[in-house]
């Protein structure tokens, strides 16, 4: 899984997050960095109010926590969205020593522990750019 601090830095660097179901989250700052949230119909939905859009915790799942504004919780994204942030300039994941390197179109690589990781430092030097 990505780290929050890999999170933190694609968050800086301004990529966009519309929160859908399946969505994996921490709530930063608020004694919950450890616990991760994913947004589901049945207990954390993604809603827009006239305020901006919450993150909202259905029923007593989640303690007494009804609602939080999007921007205070961190997205960590999924393999499959990192990539395809990527879109095009994605050539390949392959296996190096003890990590997986993404190679994308300009020649470079980034290599991590994981996928999720490897993609996400592949994105940040796509943002950079």
């Amino acid at each position: 899984m990505i780290t929050t601090e890999l999170a933190s830095r694609l968050r800086a660097a301004g990529v966009p997050w519309t929160p859908a179901n399946g969505d994996r989250f921490v709530i930063p700052d608020r004694d919950l960095d450890e616990q991760v949230f994913v947004i589901s119909d049945m207990v954390v939905e993604s809603h827009d109010v006239p305020g901006g859009r919450v993150i909202r915790f259905n029923g007593t799942t989640e303690w007494a926590l009804d609602s939080i504004p999007a921007e205070l919780v961190l997205w960590l994204p999924r393999e499959d969205q990192l990539r395809a942030l990527l879109a095009g300039r994605f050539v390949r994941l392959e296996a190096v020593g003890d990590g997986l390197a993404v190679e994308l179109a300009d020649g470079s690589r980034h290599v991590d522990t994981d996928a999720e990781r490897a993609y996400a430092r592949a994105v940040l030097h796509v943002v950079a750019r």
